[in-house]
Parts: C-alpha cells; structure tokens; sequence
C-alpha cells in the first residue's frame, strides 16, 4: 500500500504536500466562513460566486496551463506558483485583519488564486510521474489522495476551532507559511533520481491534448461523469455552512463536518492505495453510492446524523475521483500527459463556476436539503452514463458457468492514439535529412532504358 513511499523523491514531496495541504483547508475553511458570515449576511449565492471565480481559470487557461507542464521543468514551476500562493494568502490575511476586506476584494482575489491554481494543479498532478516509475504511478496517486484528505481531516477542523479563537485573518497568515514546506521538499528533491520526461515537441500543439480525449471514447465518459459530479455535487463548502448553520452550529461545527467528510475521503484514498490499478469501474460504482449517500444525507434530521452519513459521502467522492485520476494517469501518452491531465483538472475545479453559483442560490431560495438533492440527482445520472457505456462497450457479458450471472470484462486493450506530428520544411531538415541513392543495379537499368526505347522504336 505505502511502496511509494519508499523513494526518497516522493517521500519528502508527500510529507511537504501533507503541511501545505493542512494550511490550505485552514485558509479554505477561514474563505467560505468570511464570505457567508462576515462579508454577507448569510448569503450562500455570494458564496457560490466566490467558488465560480476560484475555480474558473483551470477552465479558461486550460489549454495553455497544460502546455506549459508539459513544456517546462515542473519541480521549477511548482517553486514559481507555491510562492505566489504564499503572497496572496500574505495578502488577504493583511486585508482581513486591518478591517478593509469587502466582498468585491475578496472576489478579485479568489480570481488571483484561480489563476496561480491553474498552472498548479496540472504541474502538480502530471509532477508525480517524473517522481515514481510509470509501474508505481496508481500508487503514488492514491497516497497523494491520502495526503490530500488527511489534510483535509485536520485543517478544517483546527480551523474551525482557531476562527472562533483568532478570527479568520491569521488562518491566510498560517497558511502562508505552510508554503515553505513545499518549497523546502522541493528543494530538497534529488534531481538525478527524477524519472526520465518524455519531452513534448513544438509540432505536439496545444489542440493535440483535446484531440486526444476526443479519440478515447473511455475518457470522454469519465470526464462527462466527473463534470457532472464536480459541477452540482462537490460543491460541500456550500453544503456544510448551511447545513451547519440549519443546526443552529458555529464555525466549529462548520469544521467539524469538513473533517467528518474528510474521514471518508481518507478511507476512499486508502482504499484506491491498495488496488493494482484504476478501474473505471470503480469510478462507476463510486458515483452510484455517491448519488445515494447524498440523498440519504439530505433526509437527515439531526446534526450528528448528518454528520455519520457525510463520512459515506466522502469516501464515495474520493474512491471515485483518486481512481479516476489514477485512470487517466496511467493509460494516457507520456507526450500529452500534461495536457491530459490539465483538462482533467479543468473538468473537476472548472465545472464549479457552473454549478456553485446555481447551487447557492438553490440553497438561498430553497434550503440546504434541496440543493444537496441536487448533487445527488448529478451522481445518479453520472453513474447511468458510465454503466450505459460500459454495457454498450461489449465489457459485460453473460459468464460460461451460468446463464444469469454477468461478467467484467476490463482486459481489453486500450487503443493509445498518437498524435499527428507535421514535419515543417526548413534549411536544418534538408540539412539532415537522408537522401536515398540508387543501388547498382538500379543505375543499370536506368542506363539501358534509352537504349531499349531506340530498339523499339526501329523494331
């Protein structure tokens, strides 16, 4: 389950991910909880906006972030984008705790953190391929999933505590700090042990990676199931907030539903960790439950009941997302890995300023409980349009031993296109390009031919 952590490399970028991670669900909690309580009067619509902004630049700069890990030294761009998430979190701490922050501000630099995000995550995701072998890449994916979530069961939780402490402002300034650890792994990295890149070319266009998906029937269907959940399900900043504030809770009760989804989504992360490889399956069955886990949640009449069933929430995310991504990782071509992996990144954070703000509102107008509904109806169908593939792709079959029973067939190969490479005329080309000479008896022939012509013609 832990082999990956074997490797020095990706060992230290797990441990300085971790403290990061922890820091930026401090920040995340401190975010939603200002904009609902302080700068608004319990306004989830002006939360969903706030969301739309700060996950809408993977979804405009896809094209370009994915060009750029793919084109440049990723542990390098990680240190450039790091310390520009520092100084924003420096930034708004400041703002906050001199009593200047407006909504209005708040917007604009969740829109800064969108965009410094969007040439993150692609670097970061397509990063773990040049730390572990491809044999090991699941692997080092799902205990990224575990760092990711263990963050997630910690950070909201003592943030939580620490708003009601503190107040919202030092949680920007705590989490600025964090970045020193990822900064600090980084630096540390042994840059000889790194795996061999396969480097993109400048033929490998940025339209190349849509082209790509494009021709993959199987990922087409995973990224439609993804955006359909991250659109209208995974909004649960929205969900928890209102939720908590239906139960009468505070900003620690608030955390203490982050960290209760986080139990799940460790448990999700962990338990993808011991596969041997992404299933699409899996993603499949995890939308399912996720759908139903939902619904579930929703009919919940008290907070701790609430609470018990957001944990199957969470695990049913996570299982889903981390094989996912797993999926993607591992059957997609070295070349456009990076521009895979930033529209897969643009599905999941870019679908959010599409559905968050219709979900706010659906919670301003309707309640919490409906919207939360909405997410689940999401899952649902997400996990028709997986099975409807599945079964129209020839992969569920009746079993030779019994006539009602139906098989799995995940064996068959995966048909990898490679992309089309134009070669462009140019002086080095002509230069290097071989020439084919004629053989012996190509000469020959070719000598005889008049010969043979004027014999004809007098014959």
């Amino acid at each position: 389950m832990f082999r990956s952590l074997g490797l020095f490399n990706y060992r230290v970028w797990f441990i300085g991910a971790l403290i990061s991670n922890i820091g930026g669900w401090m920040q995340s909690t401190a975010q939603d909880w200002v904009v609902l309580t302080e700068l608004t009067n319990n306004d989830a619509t002006a939360m969903g906006v706030t969301m739309a902004l700060q996950f809408g630049p993977p979804l405009v700069l896809v094209s370009f972030t994915g060009w750029v890990a793919d084109h440049f030294d990723r542990r390098k761009l990680l240190m450039c984008t790091q310390t520009a998430l520092g100084l924003l979190a420096i930034t708004v701490g400041v703002l906050l705790l001199t009593h200047v922050m407006t909504l209005p501000l708040m917007w604009m630099f969740a829109g800064l953190f969108g965009i410094a995000n969007a040439f993150d995550s692609p670097a970061r995701q397509a990063f773990v391929s040049d730390v572990v072998s491809r044999e090991n890449a699941a692997n080092a994916v799902a205990l990224n999933s575990a760092s990711f979530n263990t963050a997630r069961l910690i950070g909201p939780a003592v943030g939580g505590i620490m708003i009601v402490l503190v107040g919202t402002g030092w949680m920007f300034m705590i989490n600025a700090v964090t970045f020193i650890a990822m900064l600090v792994a980084l630096s540390m990295m042994r840059r000889d042990e790194l795996e061999p890149r396969v480097k993109a070319t400048d033929a490998t266009r940025l339209a190349d990676g849509f082209r790509y998906v494009a021709r993959r029937k199987d990922l087409l269907v995973l990224f439609v199931m993804v955006f359909l959940i991250g659109a209208f399900g995974m909004n649960f900043p929205i969900f928890a907030s209102t939720m908590a504030l239906e139960f009468g809770m505070k900003a620690d009760g608030y955390g203490a539903l982050s960290s209760l989804l986080a139990i799940g989504s460790l448990a999700g992360a962990l338990m993808a960790a011991r596969r041997e490889r992404a299933r699409i399956r899996v993603v499949i069955y995890a939308a399912g439950g996720f759908g139903i886990a939902s619904l579930v949640s929703a009919l919940m009449p008290q907070y701790w009941m609430y609470g018990v069933v957001v944990v199957f929430v969470g695990f049913t995310t996570v299982s889903m997302l981390t094989t996912a991504n797993g999926y993607v990782q591992t059957t997609t071509d070295p070349q456009l890995r990076g521009r895979v992996l930033a529209l897969y990144m643009a599905v999941i954070m870019g679908s959010t300023p599409i559905g968050a703000p219709i979900v706010g509102w659906v919670a301003t107008a309707f309640g919490p409980r409906t919207a939360i509904d909405v997410g689940a109806a999401a899952g649902i169908i997400a996990c028709a349009i997986g099975a409807a593939w599945f079964i129209s792709s020839g992969r569920v079959h009746r079993s030779e031993s019994s006539r009602f029973t139906l098989t799995l067939d995940e064996t068959r190969p995966i048909q990898v296109v490679q992309p089309k490479i134009p070669e462009e005329f140019s002086d080095e080309i002509a230069q290097t390009t071989p020439i084919a000479l004629p053989s012996d008896d190509e000469e020959r022939d070719a000598a005889a031919r008049p010969r043979r012509r004027v014999e004809d013609q007098l014959s």
